[in-house]
């Protein structure tokens, strides 16, 4: 099915008719091409340098201007969230502006449950999932779920990369609680589709998996089905091209060793800590899977470096399905 251009105007909104005023609004805006996201539409001024980014929603906030050309919108993650945009630098959404004079309800400063865990946009850190499939479906139970699995066990698919299981968006005050944020099912164009599928081969079968990750996380990524596939699909190859991702490949069937892989993650990005961002997990020694902690704003497409972002997190992970000792096993497709 076709997808409606994101290069749509802001249009038939119900606004208030006081031309020029700030006023608040509500509803969602997302961002078509990238554009400055200022702290001051007069002055224009823009500390951090902000900037809102294709296929991302944002929440809108305020309107401003005789034809409300600009909206303030919450940018997560930013050190001075609240941002004006202007409003044909993307398209707005269920979005209406308060006629009320009364003052906007005070946010609760508690810990957020139920349904406040399950609002799209309100992550603070998302973590990248990558599984190295042939240690999945040698050496987790399955229970006939995956014909990607199938299919390698018979010699008739190959996988010897890092494939995508899942872009997690993280809220820290929910725990493992954010996600089903709701909204749009899962309708992803042909060309999506052709995108994604070496690179998570459930796709070459079916889109159930895809669903499911979708209506779990997706959903609350603020992104489109599209965008958020294929970001995540990007972030996924940035790392498997990497010093650390091209050991992996280029020992399947043998070993790794966990110091020599920590060893390419420091020399690949100059930084000692950025190892705290990466975990390994390990059933019985293989490696099944690769996870990865990445920033709000994490850039994909580029280095190791400019994924990771510039803040890595102080200590490892203490996954307890994280692999222990030295020697990790690459397992290798079929048997």
């Amino acid at each position: 099915m076709a997808k409606t251009s994101p290069w749509v105007l802001l249009a038939g909104l119900a606004w208030a008719t006081v031309a020029g005023a700030s006023e608040p609004a509500s509803g969602s805006f997302v961002a078509a091409q990238s554009c400055e996201a200022y702290q001051s539409m007069r002055k224009q001024t823009n500390p951090g340098g902000v900037r809102v980014q294709p296929g991302v929603a944002y929440p809108v906030r305020e309107a401003n201007g005789p034809g409300r050309e600009w909206l303030r919108v919450e940018v997560p993650g930013a050190s001075e969230p609240l941002r004006w945009v202007r409003a044909d630098c993307g398209k707005a959404s269920g979005t209406s502006a308060s006629t009320s004079t009364a003052p906007p309800a005070r946010q609760s400063t508690r810990t957020p449950a139920g349904a406040q865990c399950s609002i799209a946009g309100q992550q603070d850190s998302y973590v990248l999932a990558m599984s190295w499939q042939p240690g999945f479906c040698e050496h987790v139970k399955y229970e006939g779920r995956k014909p990607e699995c199938d299919r390698m066990a018979e010699g008739r698919l190959v996988v010897s990369h890092l494939t995508l299981h899942g872009l997690w968006p993280n809220r820290q005050a929910c725990g493992t609680r954010y996600g089903s944020c709701g909204g749009a099912a899962l309708d992803l164009r042909p060309d999506t589709v052709d995108y994604i599928q070496p690179w998570m081969p459930n796709f070459f079968f079916e889109q159930a998996f895809g669903r499911y990750e979708w209506n779990k996380h997706g959903t609350c990524a603020s992104m489109d089905d599209d965008t958020y596939f294929r970001r995540a699909v990007d972030a996924v190859k940035t790392i498997d091209r990497s010093a650390a991702g091209q050991y992996i490949a280029a020992n399947v069937g043998k070993a790794i060793s966990r110091k020599a892989f920590d060893e390419r993650v420091r020399a690949d990005t100059g930084r000692t800590d950025a190892v705290n961002a990466i975990t390994l997990l390990c059933t019985n020694k293989h490696l099944y899977e690769v996870r990865v902690q990445l920033p709000v704003d994490f850039k994909e497409g580029g280095s190791l470096n400019d994924l990771l972002g510039a803040t890595l997190p102080p200590h490892p992970s203490d996954d307890r399905k994280a692999c222990r000792g030295d020697e990790i096993l690459i397992e290798a497709s079929g048997r």
